[in-house]
């Protein structure tokens, strides 16, 4: 087996083809500058971000629908706090907030259930947005809303699911080599998941902890299946990895939801990714149907390209210009987990 010092010498002195690897995960993306991996490998290997922030690619539809409940009499919007900025076609939660609208942020889903129970006059939406790593929780509040007989709280759903993406990008961005398998999304989805991508696109698959010698581990995973022309999904997390997943969880998830088509912002519509109520919890539904819309990106957003790993956030023209946390353009640069809010915060250090 061989040392860190040894992977660090070898990653820094590979000269081999140009390698572009792509993160799903934004805490990967943190990991990455808060532990300088870009420094300690070679300039042939990119390391590139992906659609790894659910409220990155929360569609616009599904943005208006939340200010519309909130600006409704006697309506409540609960969500968690990095949905706020993200804009829809003209507001954005923050802004409806300021026109007069009733929106609360919570720090847990189950928050939502004391909030009813408390303000029966009042009818409230929860905003559940996520992948497979939160729609547990969901699925938990879903428990507690029928157990507790509560019927004045409703979820909005924008729940995604990451392999129908991946999939996406390996049919339409020829230029991605690997990836860097999200750790969190893992742990509820299992390993195995991920060897049909592996398989058919002949695109090593490997999942990676969050620590920078965990992220070294996994390139360096990398570069040896393509260099052998192996190409198979490889668990480094097993400590918090299965390779079949959580089942309790998945259990809970496949209770109450079901497999549905969802529009990916900056992307458009994927086919069979997102998690839906079932029919017969339709009632608990605050109206997560919605129509296929074409999305205008503003002028000079550049979002789109960083989602599907066409570019770093620095070379979109906004970057640091007229787009930064304080003033987000488009939705990358909003979430602490989106691509470009964290390039924002730690590119100039």
């Amino acid at each position: 087996m061989k040392t860190l010092t040894q992977v660090v010498n070898e990653l820094k002195e590979y000269n081999g083809k140009p390698v572009k690897i792509m993160e799903v995960c934004g805490t990967h993306t943190a990991s990455i500058f808060k532990n300088g991996i870009r420094s300690l490998i070679s300039p042939k290997i990119q390391l590139i971000s992906g659609p790894g922030c659910p409220v990155c690619v929360t569609s616009p539809a599904y943005i208006d629908k939340l200010v519309e409940y909130s600006l409704k009499e006697n309506y409540q919007v609960l969500t968690f706090g990095d949905m706020m900025k993200v804009k829809g076609s003209q507001h954005s939660l923050t802004s409806a907030k300021a026109l007069g609208g009733d929106v609360k942020i919570l720090y847990s889903p189950l928050a939502a259930i004391g909030e009813a129970m408390e303000h029966k006059e009042k009818e409230f939406v929860f905003a559940a947005v996520g992948f497979e790593t939160t729609t547990p929780i969901y699925a938990l509040l879903m428990e507690e809303i029928i157990k507790n007989k509560i019927k004045n709280l409703r979820i909005l759903t924008s729940l995604k699911t990451m392999i129908p993406a991946l999939t996406y990008i390996c049919e339409n961005e020829k230029n991605i080599d690997a990836f860097l398998c999200p750790g969190h999304v893992s742990v509820i989805t299992g390993a195995n998941i991920y060897k049909e991508l592996a398989k058919e696109y002949k695109k090593p698959c490997v999942i990676s902890g969050f620590e920078g010698e965990h992220i070294l581990a996994a390139i360096y995973e990398i570069l040896r299946q393509i260099q052998k022309k192996e190409y198979e999904v490889k668990n480094l997390y097993e400590n918090a990895v299965s390779e079949d997943g959580n089942k309790k969880a998945q259990n809970m998830i496949k209770k109450y939801f079901e497999v549905s088509d969802d529009y990916w912002r900056g992307i458009g519509e994927i086919k069979g990714s997102a998690l839906k109520l079932k029919d017969e919890f339709k009632e608990y539904d605050a109206g997560s149907d919605f129509a296929i819309q074409e999305e205008d990106m503003l002028k000079g957003c550049r979002c789109q390209d960083v989602i599907l790993g066409r570019i770093h956030p620095v070379d979109c023209p906004l970057f640091g210009k007229v787009c930064s946390p304080l003033n987000a353009v488009g939705p990358c640069m909003v979430s602490t987990e989106g691509a470009c809010g964290i390039w924002y915060k730690n590119w100039r250090q």
